[in-house]
């Protein structure tokens, strides 16, 4: 079954504990810090369009791709109601299409996790790279192996609230290091902000709807993403622990991480 289909309708809702204004002060802050203050970024995996409308809130062109159009459909709603003139295209990340290059790129809610084999890794690598601008920046964020698999692996976690539930079953592989998770999420019919349609992930005839989703992600180090970058023609800049925003160790569960574009050859792009 497909990621984010019937899960995008009641996607903000459930995640309306993530701190996305902090998450997007701080790739503002990166941002700047390598001088890039406006001009066009591109966000992939952008699903809902929040960090998007964020950033495009702090001034900068943005453009979104994400390969859920269910996803895409609620980030559209947002642009409407904003007035932000955001561009979005329904692609696949690891093998997306611009018309031109960028100044920045950044990927955030560990979507760079959803790229399941390295070889794939090494592709959108080195697209992003081939999409940058000379000297352009890249910005995302990964999820790592120990994170998968001493805090989420082989773990249940559930959340009940009024009107609405979710139970997140996680199954971690050690030897292909993919984590994953079905996704049970059951919403009271009426509800604010729940579905307005039924589609193919619902299910039921009570008074509430039912999901279903299964997601997969894989596990990275931090030095896989350095070798990934290095063979996509990228230049390493650092990488810092996503909760401490000092340098990344052993423990570390995300971990922020930055390059630059360093020329294009016909063997990256």
């Amino acid at each position: 079954m497909e990621a984010y289909t019937g899960f995008a309708a009641v996607y903000d809702r459930f995640m309306d504990n993530v701190p996305y204004a902090e998450w997007a002060e701080y790739v503002r802050e990166l941002l700047e810090g390598y001088g890039i203050r406006d001009g066009l970024v591109l966000e992939l995996g952008c699903g809902t369009g929040t960090m998007t409308e964020l950033l495009a809130g702090y001034g900068y062109d943005m453009i979104g791709v994400d390969c859920s159009e269910e996803m895409l459909d609620a980030a559209m709603e947002k642009r409407e109601a904003s007035g932000h003139e955001i561009l979005y295209l329904l692609q696949d990340m690891r093998e997306f299409e611009l018309y031109g290059t960028v100044r920045a790129v950044v990927s955030v809610c560990d979507s760079v996790n959803y790229i399941l084999e390295e070889q794939e890794l090494c592709q959108m690598f080195a697209l992003v790279n081939n999409y940058l601008d000379p000297g352009g920046i890249f910005l995302f964020d990964f999820n790592t192996d120990y994170k998968y698999r001493e805090i989420l692996g082989d773990r249940t976690i559930a959340e009940d609230r009024e009107d609405c539930a979710f139970i997140w079953d996680n199954f971690y592989d050690e030897e292909e290091r993919i984590n994953e998770y079905g996704l049970t999420l059951f919403i009271r019919r009426g509800a604010e902000g729940g579905p307005s349609g039924q589609g193919e992930s619902l299910s039921g005839d009570g008074p509430f709807w039912r999901f279903q989703e299964t997601h997969y992600q894989k596990g990275y180090t931090l030095e896989e993403i350095q070798a990934a970058l290095q063979h996509a023609g990228m230049e390493f800049l650092g990488a810092w622990d996503a909760d401490t925003k000092g340098e990344p160790h052993g423990a570390s569960e995300r971990i922020y991480a930055a390059a630059r574009e360093r020329g294009k050859t016909t063997e990256h792009m």
